[in-house]
């Protein structure tokens, strides 16, 4: 698995000179230690998460395709267009019911559209001023 981080070799290599101006020479030797260290040790901790993975959920682990599980691909947009515009077997036959069934309640009655109301924005004035909740804000 690999990640990007945005990182380059110039960018890794800006790093390390600015750690080594601030860490100086004396103690560049035991740091460049511990980051070892902590670089195995995180190595370490991933191939343990790895097998534990594998020990409970089985060889089908293999089989998954983590990069549609990757929350950055979900547009909600995208979504609702997939779910509306798709055309399974069951969906079309139980619309295709559902639309004959329709379709003889109303030809026995026609169906009216409720008067709508025009919308008017209220005048606020001095005298009547908008609502306002002190709790609210």
């Amino acid at each position: 698995m690999y990640m990007d981080f945005g990182l380059t070799f110039e960018k890794l290599l800006l790093i390390g000179v600015i750690a080594a101006l601030i860490i100086g020479p004396e103690r560049l030797p035991k740091a460049a230690e511990t980051f070892a260290g902590f670089v195995r040790r995180a190595g370490e901790y991933v191939r343990e998460t790895k097998s534990k993975m594998r020990d409970e959920i089985g060889p089908e682990i293999d089989d998954v395709d983590w990069r549609k599980l990757d929350p950055r691909q979900y547009d909600p947009r995208r979504i609702i267009r997939d779910a509306l515009m798709d055309d399974t077997p069951s969906t079309a036959a139980t619309s295709a019911a559902a639309g004959g069934a329709a379709a003889a309640v109303s030809a026995a009655t026609p169906v009216l559209d409720p008067p709508r109301s025009p919308l008017v924005r209220p005048a606020f004035t001095s005298d009547a001023p908008p609502p306002f909740d002190l709790e609210a804000t």
